[in-house]
C-alpha cells in the first residue's frame, strides 16, 4: 500500500465524522474503508453487551449475519479477542472453531476462513466491542503493517465514540432493570427494511409520552414485543409493566383480575387480593388481546379510563391508580364497533394513539435477519456448530407469504435445526440447512372461487338449494382453513366473518 492512498483513505474517514448520517451507515463506510486499506474477505464490527457479541456492520459475509447474537462463552476466537489490549492472529490450522465459518459469501464451496486477525475497542478505558478480518486464503494478512492497522483502529475508535455520542443526542433511550435488559438479546427488534424504521420511529415519539397506545397487526408480528419497546423507551421504564391476557379472562373472573376483590366478595375469595390496575400503579398495563374483553367488563374498564380509579369487587372504596395503558389486537376493531361487539366510547380511549406492525411479508429481507437470529439459539439450544441457509432456502424464506408471520418462521426454523441435529451432522464444522428442511411450500393458493372456463351448464331438475350452499360453505371453509394452517381467527378474517359468527357456522356445519 503506498503512503499517498492510505492517507488519503484516512482522511475520508475523518471527514465522515463530520457528516450527517445514521449509526448503521457511519459504520457500514467504516469497514468499506477497512477493505480499501487492508484486503480482506469479510470483516464485522460487533459491540459488546450482556456478555455477547452483536454485529452492527458486516461486509463480506452473509446477511443473516447482523440477526445472530454470539455469546462469547461459546466462541473461543471472540473470546481470546477481547481477553487481549493488542490485534490478535489466529494460525491457518489453528484448533479454535471460527464463528464465521459457513457465513462468508462466496459462489464457489470454499467457504471456510484460512486466515482470521481481530481486535478489541476500547472507549474511555471500557470494552466496547471488536472489529474482525477474515480471508479464504492463508497468510492474506502476514504483509499488514503494524503502524498503520494501529493508526485505523485509532480512527474506528474515534467514529464508534462519535456514533454513541450523536445516538445519545438524538434520541432518549431509557433502559429497564437488569432483567429485562438481559431478555433483550433473545427479544430484540431485528430488522432494517422501510417499514420497521417508521416502526422505531412511531415508538421513539409515542414511548416518552403517557398516552395510551393501541398495537395493531396480525397473529405473530410481535405485538408484545413493540408493547415492551414502548415500556422501555418511556419514563416509566424503571416501574413494573403488567402483562394480562385479555382472551383468557372468563368473564367470570375478568373483573376481579383487573380490580382485585376484598375477602368475601364471593365464593372462594378467601383474602384481599390487588388487581392488575394495583399492581402496574406508576406503571404500564398492557392489555394483550383487548378485542376479546367482554362487553360488561369494557364499561367497567372505561370508567377506569376516565376517573384514574379502581374499587375492588365487594368494596366501597376507590382507589386512584397512576398507569400507562398499552393495548394490543388482530382484530378490526373499527368493524367490532360498528357491529356492537366493542365499546366506541373505550376504542377512542384506547386508540389515542394507534401503531401499525408489519407483516412479516412486508418486511424484506428482514426474514433473514431474523432467521439469523433463530438460528444462532437453536445453535445454542440444541448444541450444534454452526447453523447456515444455503441459497435456495433464503429464497424460499423470501419468497413464502407467512400467514403465521415471525411466530411462524421461529417455529419453523427450530423444526428445520432439530431435523438437522443427526449424529453424523453433530461431527461437521457446519450445518447447511437445504430447502428440504424447511416444510414450507411456494405455490400460491388456489383462488377462493375459481373462474368458469366456460358456462355453466343449468341444472337438469330440481336441486337442493340449501344443501348445495352448505356444501359450498363446507369446501370454502376447509380450503382456507388449510391455507391458514389451521388457524381459526385467521381463516375468519379472510372469510370476512366476525369470530363469534364463525364459530357457530362452523358448528351449523358440523365442521368442529
Amino acid at each position: 500500500m503506498t503512503t499517498t492512498l492510505f492517507f488519503t483513505s484516512l482522511i475520508s474517514i475523518v471527514a465522515d465524522l463530520s457528516m450527517h448520517m445514521s449509526a448503521e451507515q457511519r459504520y457500514q463506510r467504516l469497514l468499506q474503508h477497512l477493505g480499501q486499506l487492508f484486503p480482506c474477505d469479510a470483516s464485522a464490527l460487533l459491540k459488546y453487551e450482556n456478555h455477547s457479541l452483536i454485529p452492527l456492520a458486516v461486509n463480506g459475509l452473509s446477511e443473516d449475519t447482523l440477526g445472530r447474537r454470539f455469546l462469547v462463552s461459546e466462541h473461543p476466537r471472540l473470546a481470546k479477542i477481547l481477553a487481549s489490549t493488542e490485534a490478535v492472529r489466529f494460525a491457518a490450522d489453528s484448533k479454535l472453531p471460527d464463528p464465521y465459518d459457513g457465513l462468508i459469501e462466496s459462489e464457489g464451496d470454499q467457504l471456510r476462513v484460512h486466515d482470521c486477525m481481530g481486535t478489541t475497542l476500547f472507549i474511555d478505558g471500557e470494552i466496547w466491542g471488536i472489529l474482525t478480518l477474515d480471508a479464504l486464503t492463508p497468510g492474506t494478512f502476514d504483509l499488514i503493517n503494524p503502524l498503520e492497522f494501529s493508526t485505523f483502529i485509532s480512527l474506528t475508535t474515534a467514529t464508534v465514540k462519535a456514533a454513541e455520542l450523536i445516538i445519545s443526542l438524538e434520541q432518549r433511550v431509557r433502559y429497564a432493570t437488569q432483567n429485562l435488559f438481559t431478555e433483550r438479546i433473545a427479544h430484540d427488534m431485528i430488522g432494517d427494511s422501510d417499514c420497521m424504521k417508521t416502526l422505531r420511529n412511531e415508538i421513539s415519539i409515542v414511548a416518552p409520552s403517557d398516552l395510551a397506545v393501541l398495537i395493531l397487526g396480525e397473529t405473530g408480528v410481535g405485538k408484545e414485543l413493540v408493547a415492551q419497546r414502548i415500556h422501555m423507551e418511556s419514563n416509566r421504564a424503571d416501574q413494573v409493566m403488567v402483562y394480562v391476557n385479555c382472551a383468557a379472562l372468563p368473564e367470570s373472573i375478568a373483573e376481579s383480575e383487573l380490580f382485585g376483590h376484598v375477602k368475601g366478595a364471593f365464593s372462594g375469595a378467601t383474602s384481599d387480593r390487588a388487581g392488575k390496575f394495583e399492581l402496574a400503579d406508576g406503571g404500564t398495563l398492557f392489555l394483550d388481546e383487548i378485542g376479546e374483553l367482554p362487553l360488561s367488563i369494557q364499561a367497567k374498564l372505561l370508567r377506569t379510563l376516565q376517573n384514574g380509579e379502581i374499587q375492588r369487587v365487594g368494596s366501597d372504596r376507590q382507589i386512584k391508580v397512576n398507569v400507562r395503558i398499552i393495548a394490543a389486537t388482530n382484530r378490526n376493531l373499527p368493524q367490532e364497533v360498528s357491529t356492537g361487539l366493542f365499546r366506541p366510547d373505550l376504542y377512542h380511549r384506547l386508540a389515542v394513539y394507534p401503531i401499525q406492525v408489519p407483516a412479516l411479508r412486508e418486511r424484506g429481507k428482514d426474514v433473514l435477519l431474523l432467521a439469523g437470529a433463530f438460528l444462532e439459539k437453536n445453535q445454542q439450544r440444541l448444541g450444534l456448530k454452526k447453523l447456515r441457509l444455503d441459497q435456495e432456502a433464503k429464497h424460499a424464506l423470501l419468497a413464502y407469504h407467512w400467514p403465521g408471520n415471525i411466530r411462524e418462521l421461529e417455529h419453523l426454523l427450530s423444526r428445520a435445526a432439530l431435523k438437522s441435529a443427526t449424529q453424523q451432522n453433530r461431527q461437521a464444522d457446519f450445518i447447511t440447512l437445504s430447502l428440504a428442511y424447511l416444510d414450507i411450500t411456494l405455490e400460491h393458493s388456489p383462488p377462493l372461487i375459481a373462474p368458469p372456463s366456460e358456462p355453466i351448464p343449468l341444472p337438469s331438475k330440481p336441486i337442493d338449494f340449501k344443501n348445495a350452499v352448505d356444501g359450498f360453505q363446507r369446501q370454502l371453509i376447509q380450503q382456507q382453513l388449510s391455507a391458514q394452517q389451521g388457524n381459526m381467527a385467521a381463516t375468519a378474517r379472510m372469510l370476512g366473518l366476525d369470530r363469534g359468527n364463525f364459530h357457530r357456522l362452523l358448528k351449523r356445519l358440523e365442521l368442529t
